[in-house]
């Protein structure tokens, strides 16, 4: 009974090993490279529209404690009309 646990013990060891060094291999190649490229761009892109996201919507808080109105359009730029001759 020892025998054939220990023979399920190899096999099992074994393909777990084969599965490893395969993926490894995968990881290595200009494939994987192109693929761990694309997923480091995808979560940059998709952490830049989280911020970009968060930022729109505390301005929007910030302009609601405010009492600023988005239509306004010198509080839509934060500029203030010029006054006098610009240089």
């Amino acid at each position: 009974m020892k025998k054939i646990f220990w023979l399920g013990m190899g096999i099992a060891i074994g393909a777990i090993a084969v599965r490893k060094v395969t993926q490894a291999r995968g990881a290595l190649g200009p494939a994987g490279l192109n693929r761990a490229v694309g997923q480091l761009s995808d979560s940059i892109h998709n952490f830049a529209d989280a911020v970009r996201e968060g930022m729109s919507e505390r301005e929007g808080d910030l302009r609601g404690a405010l009492g600023l109105d988005a239509t306004d359009p010198a509080g839509a730029t934060g500029r203030r009309a010029a006054v006098g001759p610009s240089i």
